[in-house]
This record gives C-alpha cells, sequence and structure tokens, in this order.
C-alpha cells in the first residue's frame, strides 16, 4: 500500500492541477476537444477518487469541500477577466462527477480504501 503521506501529496497535487487550470487565462490552456461538461465531471470524479484514497473513502467532509472548490472556482471565474467566465452547470458537473465518484467509493467498499488504526478501523 501506498504510504498515506505520499497518497496526500497526489491528492493535493490534483487539487493544484485543477485550480491552475481553472483559473488560467483560456488562451494560454491547451486544447483539448472534449465536452466542456464532461472534463470537469471527470476532473471532479478523479479527485473524489483519489481523496477517498488519501483520507476517510466516502467521507461527506471530503465531497462537500471538493463541491465547494467547485462553485468556489466558478465563481472566481466569473469574477476575472482573462476571457474565463462562470457556469452554473460547470458546477453541476462537478457535483455530478462527484457523485459518480462517491458513488464507487460506496460501491466496491471501504474495505479496498484507507482503515485508520487510530479511529478502530
Amino acid at each position: 500500500m501506498i504510504p498515506r503521506p505520499i497518497r496526500i501529496a497526489v491528492f493535493l497535487a490534483a487539487c493544484a492541477i485543477i485550480v491552475w487550470l481553472s483559473v488560467t487565462p483560456t488562451t494560454a490552456l491547451p486544447g483539448v476537444n472534449m465536452w466542456d461538461k464532461l472534463q470537469h465531471a471527470g476532473a471532479y470524479f478523479g479527485l473524489t477518487l483519489l481523496g477517498a484514497c488519501a483520507f476517510r473513502a466516502g467521507s461527506w467532509r471530503l465531497t462537500g469541500g471538493l463541491f465547494a472548490l467547485g462553485v468556489g472556482l466558478e465563481i472566481a471565474q466569473a469574477a476575472m477577466r482573462w476571457g474565463r467566465q462562470g457556469d452554473v452547470l460547470d458546477a453541476l458537473a462537478n457535483g455530478v462527477g462527484i457523485a459518480l465518484g462517491l458513488g464507487l467509493v460506496r460501491l466496491v467498499g471501504e474495505r479496498l480504501m484507507v482503515k485508520s488504526p487510530a479511529r478502530g478501523e
């Protein structure tokens, strides 16, 4: 099993990449020919899975935090003047990705995710 500090570092690095991609001017982003909402859902699906591996599997604080991150980034995009625009549907797509990730975590079960002896798991 990968040590917990490394799992946390990978999760935080992925969050940082999502933040960077969300606030970078659109002219500086790599071109991806994929449906925008699918990109949002996929990114937050991946963050949810990484977060479940780094922290307690299926934690409501994790999913709530990721949703708050997505909404906050959409608000930031609406406020910036760099060719970005906030979109309620993007925030909704983020939420769908989080819900699908949480569903997979619940389906697979916590036995494959992180157990903490300190919490008696």
